[in-house]
């Protein structure tokens, strides 16, 4: 019987080894954000393996190689977390280290340690503390972070901002008043009191949306706009088939034309 115990224990021992290696040895894809005050790493795609050897893949693990891909320098000059009282926190964040004034979000929720588990399509935002003394920014954040949009045609937006009520439990409120930026230029347009604005983007590509504000410290939000170049107008369309067909036609007729004249 004892034999037959310690057999099993021992398979249960391997089993947790090998199931721990193989999670280990996979890698996921997630999208990440860093702000030191402006965007210094806006919603890329970062392949996340368990780069700190802790057999998981982590929020930890999303920055390190964030920086590992990003930061002049790698990991090794951007990037420290270290092990407290409180956990494994942020030690140095894109080169800057303030004593751990530091904030990170998992998609758009506050997260609760560097060693939250993460899973494929995760939005990872970090940012540093502009106010490091009373925690006043305002992490927000637009409805949607990615989307297509067509040059000359508008775009809607919507911003909103997360933060506690009087009992510290997380809610989120409209962004009024702040102005859109494209690319890091600012555009004249504001959000409503509903965290609301409309845009037309003018070029085809890819460009980064996000917001400043003159009365509230954003945390930048983000938006990635996949622009495509419009389509020709259905008017545009209808010259262009007949022009085509009385080309057609044109050419139709030179050719009978000609044979009649051969015969």
């Amino acid at each position: 019987m004892k034999k037959t115990i310690m057999a099993l224990l021992i398979a249960s021992v391997l089993i947790g080894i090998f199931s721990l290696q193989a999670f280990a040895d996979e890698s996921i894809q997630v999208y990440v954000t860093v702000s030191d005050g402006n965007l210094a790493v806006a919603r890329q795609s970062i392949t996340v393996t368990d780069a700190d050897n802790d057999g998981s893949l982590t929020i930890n693990d999303a920055l390190l190689l964030a920086h590992e891909a990003f930061y002049d320098g790698g990991a090794d000059a951007g990037y420290a977390s270290v092990k407290s009282e409180w956990g494994l926190s942020i030690q140095k964040l894109w080169g800057i280290e303030n004593g751990g004034s530091y904030g990170y979000y998992v998609n758009n929720a506050p997260a609760l340690g560097l060693t939250d588990l993460i899973q494929a399509g995760d939005v990872i935002d970090a940012f540093i503390y502009a106010d490091a003394a009373g925690y006043s920014d305002v992490y927000c954040y637009f409805e949607s972070g990615a989307v297509d949009a067509v040059a000359g045609e508008t775009l809607e937006l919507t911003l909103t901002a997360a933060g506690y009520d009087e009992n510290w439990m997380p809610i989120t409120l409209p962004v009024a008043g702040a102005e859109i930026t494209v690319d890091g230029a600012l555009t004249g347009v504001r959000t409503d009191e509903n965290g609301e604005a409309v845009i037309v983007l003018d070029k085809a590509g890819t460009v980064v949306i996000s917001a400043k504000s003159d009365s509230q410290l954003l945390v930048p939000p983000v938006c990635v706009a996949s622009v495509t170049e419009s389509a020709p107008q259905t008017g545009d369309n209808y010259l262009m088939i007949v022009a085509a067909a009385s080309a057609a036609v044109v050419s139709m007729v030179i050719i009978w034309r000609k044979k009649a004249y051969e015969e």
